[in-house]
């Protein structure tokens, strides 16, 4: 009887286990930071950025030129001149405005580039993840970095470096 039991026992556990799970996680932004051409992407990214914002602040330079200017001449101005000049403040800030959209706003030309530039470079990252998982068994894998909450992960779980190392880079070595 008690043999019957062992061996009832034993099944039970090794058939448990067979089916456990594997759970890993990854850290995509420590990944990414050690992929130079992501490190480029960003670099371009912020240069872009640069350049539009400053073609913004003088659009705005521009407005407040004419304000202060506008301000100065009122009492001299017929009403006529004043709406004049009031309309051409209006058009330049909405166009201003209109401009800022068009580059930063959240269907903008940055938004779009990012896209372009950093997803061929996420696409990488993402089949190098799931070249580990296969080649590991891992069931699933996790983003440290995402929505999904993580109260706590052990080490021997991050495979971020093995993914790096299937990506041809150095984990330790970021890339400049």
């Amino acid at each position: 009887m008690k043999k019957i039991i062992l061996i009832l026992g034993f099944t039970l556990i090794t058939i448990t286990t067979a089916f456990a799970q594997r759970f890993a996680y990854v850290d995509s932004d420590y990944i990414l930071k050690h992929m130079p051409e992501y490190a480029s992407a960003q670099r371009q990214l912020e240069t872009l950025s640069a350049q539009w914002q400053k073609d913004v602040d003088q659009r705005y330079q521009e407005i407040d030129r004419l304000y202060k200017a506008y301000q100065a001449d009122e009492v001299l101005m017929t009403p006529d001149m004043k709406k004049r000049r009031q309309a051409e403040i209006d058009d330049k800030e909405k166009s201003a405005k209109e401009f800022q959209r068009q580059k930063f706003g959240p269907d903008g030309e940055l938004t779009q580039k990012s896209n372009t530039i950093i997803k061929p470079i996420q696409d990488k990252m993402t089949k190098a993840i799931q070249a580990v998982a296969e080649s590991e068994d891992i069931d699933m894998i996790f983003d440290k970095n995402s929505a999904v909450a993580m109260l706590y992960a052990s080490p021997r779980y991050d495979k971020s470096a093995d993914v790096i190392t299937k990506l041809g880079l150095k984990p330790g070595t970021f890339a400049k």
